[in-house]
């Protein structure tokens, strides 16, 4: 079976993969059962195929397995060529059923050029990027001395994992051949071995052979025993159904006397029971691909191409206004005189929990101020229009201070600011939310109503070119009086856009220089070595796609002003970064909450936050960005994701009102990676503010909320 310069053949009992005619992945025992035994041990059984038959356009390659303890299990494995590489149908059946009391099957093959789990760059869309060196220091990938990398597919934006030799540039992908995952049995947690016979999701990874066999305790003590593994080898997995580890536990047990790290591996099994029959299907993406980059924008789209959710059904028209609405009715003046929205309401109830305001980040309140201004302006609503100024002028008053940066978050109670790091996030959010209100301003003919707005962005702007260091960078946080707060770099290219925007207004060559500069930083690390992290202010200073949207940005300006080709290669690759933190495709997930929207609509659209981490809906924000990618690059798939982002993301909103109360709300964030959802169930103003950012700079940009008025495309 031949896909391009690839050549798939069988040979005793085995299935080799060559180039060229050397072998580059093989597995001699393709046939492999992991086995829950009697005393919980988990060991597997190999054995290699019996028959390969030409069947048509397929291969169907066929064998069995019996275990020490007598069970018996037929395999059928179908071959067929396909878009995306060689897609593989494995069907297992339990003939007969010993002393055990679970299976699993695994798809394997070795990667052959080196054995070594540090050889190779690895892709997993939300969950693993190179050698996770930006991710949390427990984040599996980090430590490379584990036998087993294993982690549920329903943790990716898209169900694939890749591995990338880049001494000679040789790629390999397995994916999920369909988007078939069903509901999981609700009353069957995931622990150390667990049988549910219901449970399709499949396990991604990798794993190091060893002599020995490995199962963690309860209490994450690794019981080791010697067992055959072929040692040495390296192998590129798919497990069905999903086990996940080796990961250093969450906590330790105290008064334990082993030494060693506290670990976990947690299985998932299906009964060893005679008829039992599971299936699952993979793809096999073959490629060679210059660096890491492209590998990772081949293997999304290859998967993108097969696995994306059909888009939701929603007027972004009403939608917006709907949005428009519930800004509109919880912006308020305090007693104190303040202006603003509420930190975090509870849904569905929209009970009020906390009231604080955020210069940006998940208050975004100069932001909301904006749009209300804005909206009211155009539709002639004068009282939303003077809640946004209201908004606007009390951010510009309190926030004016002697500070470095504007100050961040002012509680109303405090009748002052919390206590907070000074985020260059942070600036640049509410910063440029004043900006563009002031730029309404002069749109309108009202240019010199707000002086003290523009003195306010001169001010700040002219502080940011101060602290810039000297390779064009800035600090993640500063304190109050302008020293490092977190001496992270990687926040660098979110006041880009800011500074040259402040340089079009103004004329100031200092701000383009500043921005220029920052762009560089910004080409050499976020670009070129994918250090995109840290755009979240309060999560560590990790990997996340929020930093790689705020590049994405910024590099798209410096190409509008510069028109130096640098820059769109820059915005290119920051955008194929950041949609792989979005689920493109979908799951069943149960849902704890009766009211939740997630027990009508899909969970596609929703994005990974940090890596390994939950989800949110921040890539509502980006619609607009993807279309204005789509007409500098003229890439159809730009145009495409800009359109699933801009009608699945709003499966995590009430869009008919029947949920919550009021149309358009939506959940701050959870999780759901184990097919059931855990959320604090709340709403915070961001939430509402990023999708209303992108259909208002649509709606001014393009004339229309809908990406399909702007560009009619046929298709799903």
């Amino acid at each position: 079976m031949r896909f391009g310069d690839y050549d798939l053949f069988f040979r005793d009992g085995g299935v080799f993969i060559a180039r060229d005619g050397h072998v580059l992945y093989k597995n001699e025992t393709p046939l492999t059962v992991w086995i829950k035994a009697a005393d919980c041990a988990a060991i597997s059984f190999r054995g290699g195929y019996s028959a390969a038959d030409q069947k048509e356009d397929a291969v169907i390659a066929s064998g069995g397995v019996t275990t020490a303890a007598g069970s018996a299990f037929s395999f059928r494995d179908e071959y067929r060529l396909c878009d995306a590489g060689i897609a593989v149908r494995r069907t297992v059946t339990v003939d007969a059923a010993g002393d055990d009391a679970g299976f699993a099957s695994c798809y394997s093959l070795e990667l052959t050029e080196c054995s070594d789990p540090a050889g190779y760059r690895c892709f997993a869309p939300g969950f693993w990027y190179d050698r996770n060196q930006f991710a949390r220091e427990t984040a599996m990938g980090r430590d490379m001395s584990s036998q087993y990398y294993w982690f549920h597919e329903t943790h990716l934006g898209l169900p694939l994992f890749a591995m990338f030799r880049e001494e000679t540039g040789e790629a390999v992908c397995f994916s999920r051949l369909a988007a078939d995952v069903t509901p999981r049995s609700t009353g069957v947690m995931f622990s150390e071995n667990s049988v549910d016979e219901k449970m399709t999701v499949a396990a991604l990874g990798m794993h190091k052979c060893r002599n020995e066999s490995v199962n963690y305790t309860y209490y994450g003590y690794g019981v080791r025993a010697p067992w055959d593994q072929g040692g040495g080898r390296l192998m590129i997995d798919y497990l069905y159904p999903a086990s996940e580890g080796e990961t250093p536990k969450p906590f330790h047990y105290g008064g334990l006397d082993f030494k060693d790290k506290a670990m976990d591996i947690r299985r998932t099994y299906h009964p060893v029971r005679p008829g039992f029959t599971h299936s699952c299907g993979l793809v096999i993406g073959l490629f060679r691909a210059d660096d890491l980059r492209a590998v990772m924008r081949r293997a999304w789209r290859d998967a993108y191409e097969r696995l994306r959710d059909g888009l939701f059904d929603v007027d972004n028209a009403a939608f917006f206004q709907d949005s428009m609405a519930i800004l509109d009715r919880f912006t308020r003046r305090y007693p104190d005189g303040s202006w603003g929205l509420p930190f975090a309401a509870q849904l569905p109830a929209m009970d009020v929990n906390s009231v604080a305001f955020q210069f940006g980040f998940v208050g975004q309140q100069p932001g909301i101020g904006y749009q209300l201004l804005r909206e009211g302006t155009l539709s002639g609503n004068a009282r939303m229009a003077e809640k946004g100024m209201n908004v606007l002028d009390f951010w510009v008053r309190a926030a004016d201070t002697d500070t470095v940066l504007p100050p961040s978050c002012y509680n109303p109670v405090l009748k002052g600011f919390e206590p907070y790091p000074y985020y260059l996030r942070m600036a640049a959010d509410g910063l440029e939310a004043i900006q563009n209100a002031y730029l309404f301003l002069i749109k309108q003919g009202r240019e010199g109503e707000r002086p003290a707005w523009l003195a306010f962005l001169n001010k700040y702007a002219g502080s940011l070119c101060r602290i810039q260091s000297g390779d064009g960078s800035f600090n993640r946080a500063y304190t109050a009086e302008g020293a490092v707060r977190m001496d992270s770099k990687s926040n660098t290219p979110s006041v880009i856009r800011f500074l040259i925007e402040m340089y079009r207004l103004t004329g100031s060559e200092e701000y383009r220089t500043a921005a220029v500069r920052a762009g560089e930083w910004s080409y050499d690390n976020a670009y070129l070595r994918l250090e995109y992290r840290g755009g979240t202010c309060d999560n560590l200073d990790i990997q996340d796609k929020e930093a790689g949207i705020y590049a994405l940005w910024g590099f798209i300006v410096l190409y509008e002003l510069t028109g130096e080709k640098k820059w769109l290669e820059a915005a290119k690759g920051a955008a194929d970064y950041t949609e792989t933190w979005t689920y493109a495709w979908s799951f069943p997930v149960h849902v704890p909450f009766p009211d939740h929207v997630f027990n009508r609509y899909s969970i596609s659209g929703q994005s990974v936050i940090t890596v390994q981490g939950g989800a949110d809906v921040y890539m509502a924000v980006c619609p607009h960005t993807y279309l204005k990618m789509y007409f500098l690059t003229g890439d159809a798939h730009y145009l495409d994701f800009a359109r699933f982002l801009n009608r699945n993301t709003r499966q995590a909103t009430d869009v008919d009102g029947s949920a919550y109360g009021m149309r358009a709300l939506g959940h701050e964030s959870g999780g759901f990676h184990e097919q059931t959802f855990r959320s604090n169930y709340h709403w915070l103003p961001w939430c509402t503010f990023v999708a209303v950012d992108s259909l208002s700079r649509m709606k001014d940009e393009y004339g229309s909320f809908e990406v399909e008025d702007i560009v009619p495309q046929p298709g799903r």
